[in-house]
């Protein structure tokens, strides 16, 4: 049988380089939605916010957790589906902020449990592509991604889109304009991280051979180091695990002794100088550790946009980058990984 070719530009790599106009389409028609959002959460006021997610979507909230509490003190929990739909609980949710990511809309359990935590008196809000889906229908709120179609099994301007969906919001009620600047030249600072292609590829090829790989992070790159693990094992392969890097050292640490190589994610906010001295011991009892983000010394180093959350963005675009040349350059086509499909619908 004759080896299959691969793609000369791949679907994900297209699609990844859509993002920054994905971003300010998504930010401009959406403007008046989440403001909108915002005046409705000043006056019922939460005491506390549940997300419901799988897979990428999750890892996007994970993200917004640490948006929600850092900015807000809102407090944020992932609410289990099958709590709901294989257990038959019905939460009791009452006045919560229910917040369901999903890029078809299409996954019933995720469909079911915001019906249910709407019928309970939480105020339901979905972050979701495809705007006449069944999901958009079930909240009560909709803010749209604005991806257009997203046709690479392995998501990428859908998991960014969701990172940004909910910020508009978070900037509006916070504390201080520097997420709404953010926010205004994010679009910008993607435009520039297309251009660490060949940075990004050049990275790729010290991992061609690894057959598995730890990825650390804190704060709040922790749920793009989530979706970086889940990104290689779809595109590459790769056994990929994410550890926060408080938590590295608590056991995990060990599978250093067996020669695993790490991939870091380097912030510029406040978790950053906790999270460098984990990554310089780390490199002193000899760990192969390559970083990628927006702090000074990166191995790939992001455009800064003058935040924290929104730093995360460049970051995962820049990883997408970095997954699609590592699946090219070890023979494999990403946008057709075995036993997937672009949809999971999930019970």
């Amino acid at each position: 049988m004759m080896p299959r070719s691969l793609p000369a530009d791949p679907l994900m790599l297209q699609e990844a380089r859509q993002t920054p106009d994905a971003i300010a389409r998504q930010l401009s028609e959406n403007a008046q939605a989440a403001d909108a959002l915002a005046a409705v959460l000043r006056e019922r006021r939460p005491p506390y916010a549940v997300t419901i997610a799988r897979g990428s979507s999750d890892h996007a909230c994970t993200v917004l957790k640490y948006a929600l509490e850092t900015e807000l003190s809102l407090p944020v929990a992932s609410l289990g589906p099958s709590v709901h739909t294989l257990y038959g609980t019905r939460l009791d949710l009452r006045g919560a902020l229910v917040i369901a990511v999903s890029q078809s809309g299409a996954s019933p359990d995720v469909v079911e449990n915001v019906r249910m935590a709407r019928e309970s008196g939480a105020l339901t809000v979905a972050l979701v592509n495809v705007e006449d889906s069944e999901l958009a229908h079930s909240a009560e709120f909709v803010l749209p991604l604005r991806c257009g179609e997203e046709r690479a099994v392995a998501a990428t301007k859908s998991y960014l889109a969701s990172l940004t969906a909910f910020l508009p919001v978070i900037a509006a009620l916070g504390p201080d304009d520097r997420l709404r600047a953010a926010l205004d030249g994010l679009p910008d600072a993607l435009r520039r991280t297309l251009e660490l292609e060949d940075a990004a590829n050049a990275l790729a090829a010290r991992y061609r051979f690894a057959q598995n790989l730890l990825i650390l992070a804190r704060g709040l790159h922790y749920g793009v180091a989530q979706e970086a693990a889940l990104k290689l094992k779809e595109t590459s392969g790769i056994h990929a695990e994410a550890y926060s890097a408080a938590e590295f050292s608590h056991g995990p640490k060990r599978l250093l002794a067996e020669g695993l190589p790490l991939l870091g994610f380097a912030s510029d906010d406040a978790a950053w100088p906790a999270t460098e001295a984990a990554y310089a011991d780390l490199r002193e009892g000899g760990a192969d550790l390559r970083t990628l983000g927006p702090a000074a010394g990166s191995t790939l180093r992001t455009p800064g946009t003058g935040h924290g959350l929104t730093d995360t963005v460049p970051s995962a675009l820049a990883f997408y980058l970095f997954a699609a040349h590592l699946a090219l350059g070890r023979g494999l086509d990403p946008d057709a990984p075995p036993l997937l499909s672009k949809v999971t619908k999930t019970r």
